[in-house]
């Protein structure tokens, strides 16, 4: 039994194991189409690629290639910051992989979207992002706490949200 346990501690260590793991699953149905067009980010996880942006919005839009275009913008000091890149689909439902910087994907896993596709949660491979997105810059109350509650339940930290500021 000690043996077991000690191999087990050696795999975790080099492969990198965690406790507490999360819920990144995707959706079970997902429409490319009604996706596309333009998103508001309500709140993120802070990463360096948008730290300190404000008014953060996505669009989406379908490729002659088959691709997605996208196209994310923010304020930052009083800037506009535009940063363009491409999506493809996969095999998978809900599962997108994006590309901003030359031929390097990382997933874009939709892992909530509403029946009407005005506010959607989204994630990736890991647990180290995580995006509230809505079609309009607020949500409602209710519809935050759903959200939230969904967050928790997969086994994302809801206190590193960053809650977009919208004029």
């Amino acid at each position: 039994m000690k043996r077991i346990i000690i191999l087990l501690s050696t795999i975790c260590l080099v492969l990198g194991c965690k406790a507490g793991t999360i819920d990144n699953s995707t959706v079970n149905k997902f429409d490319l189409q009604r996706f596309l067009g333009s998103w508001y980010e309500v709140a993120r996880y802070d990463h360096w690629f948008e730290r300190g942006l404000e008014q953060t919005k996505a669009t989406y839009k379908l490729r002659t290639d088959g691709k997605i275009e996208v196209l994310n913008t923010g304020i930052k000091n009083g800037k506009v910051k535009e940063t363009k890149g491409k999506a493809k689909t996969t095999d998978t439902t809900g599962l997108l992989r994006v590309s901003f910087f030359g031929p390097f994907y990382s997933d874009y896993r939709i892992l909530l979207v509403d029946k009407d596709y005005q506010y959607a949660l989204v994630g990736s491979g890991s647990d180290s992002y995580l995006w509230i997105l809505s079609r309009k810059p607020q949500l409602s109350k209710e519809t935050k706490e759903l959200i939230l509650k969904e967050i928790k339940r997969r086994g994302y930290d809801t206190s590193k949200l960053i809650w977009v500021k919208h004029s």
